[in-house]
């Protein structure tokens, strides 16, 4: 095995011992990879040093479903943007995977062999989906021990809870830049022209639960910020012209610096409520990005009215 290491290619002209390390490591993913591929229906890469969203599985499997009942077939569906860190394949496929970075082991890092066994399945396009299920933790590399700081920006370890709900507001949206956009997971946002005193954002629950934790991101690259605004929650559904909100409205606070997060809500309102509102407390003439919304719940232990 040791002759595999010597006199290896420097395609990049980097130095002998990184070419001898990324080489191996193509090699132990090849056979690791080959080993695996009979033990289950999907093969998922991970390291020994990342961390996990919650539920993590339950958000793979409801992924490769949807990504099974679309027309176009994929090779590999990815779940980090990090490296060879959750990058998930079909077991069918992983013994052409394993030969793949045996026969290029020497020719580049396995992070590039990767993206072009993709395409060479005739996947295109990456299918990277977020927020991302894992970060890396580690701190030093296993290639000399060098200090890696290497994080993924669209990590999230509480992963995707907002209850289902409709999405209200009286500020102009830009383009298809919606309200729901900041409600739902993925990349979207809503973008709306200069907010004015007044304006609001409303998420109205299809059911009423207890809220227990309220996360809100406005801005981008410090940006279209919300500069003056609430966040309120509500009870008491009712249906007006312009669609739902609620009749009472209890301010949990105001934002800062764009951003406005608050845990343990239930220990300050424990009922359960109706809406979220963003409230909008002084008007402005930058536009205003509203990021995501996020919101953990729990079911209400109080007995239902008579």
């Amino acid at each position: 095995m040791s002759l595999l290491f010597e006199g290896l290619k420097r395609n990049y002209n980097d130095a002998p011992d990184r070419v001898s390390f990324r080489s191996k490591q193509n090699i132990d993913y090849s056979f690791l990879i080959h080993y695996s591929a009979g033990f289950g229906q999907y093969y998922l890469q991970l390291e020994d040093d990342i961390l996990s969203a919650k539920n993590f599985l339950t958000s793979i499997k409801k992924h490769i479903e949807e990504q099974n009942q679309k027309s176009s077939s994929w090779a590999m569906l990815e779940f980090s943007a990090l490296g060879y860190i959750g990058k998930l394949y079909k077991s069918t496929d992983t013994p052409l995977l394993a030969r793949f970075l045996f026969l290029f082991y020497q020719e580049m890092p396995c992070d590039w062999l990767m993206t072009h066994f993709r395409e060479v399945m005739t996947q295109r396009e990456t299918i990277l989906f977020k927020p991302s299920l894992f970060q890396h933790m580690g701190t030093f590399s296993s290639f000399q021990g060098t200090f890696n700081k290497l994080k993924d920006k669209d990590f999230e370890e509480s992963l995707y809870s907002n209850p289902p709900a409709e999405v209200y507001t009286d500020m102009s949206a830009y383009k298809n830049h919606l309200p729901l956009n900041a409600w739902e997971p993925g990349e979207r946002f809503f973008w709306g022209r200069s907010p004015e005193k007044g304006n609001h954002m409303t998420v109205v629950f299809v059911r009423p639960a207890v809220v227990t934790g309220v996360l809100v991101e406005t801005g981008s690259g410090g940006k279209d910020l919300l500069d003056s605004g609430q966040v309120e929650i509500g009870l008491d559904v009712v249906t007006t012209e312009k669609g739902k909100t609620c009749k009472e409205f209890r301010s949990l606070g105001a934002f800062k610096n764009g951003r406005f997060e608050m845990l343990d809500v239930d220990k300050k309102f424990s009922s359960a409520s109706s809406c979220v509102r963003i409230l909008v407390t002084a008007g402005q003439k930058d536009w205003i990005i509203i990021q995501k919304i996020r919101i953990t719940t729990r079911q209400s232990t109080s007995p239902p009215p008579l």
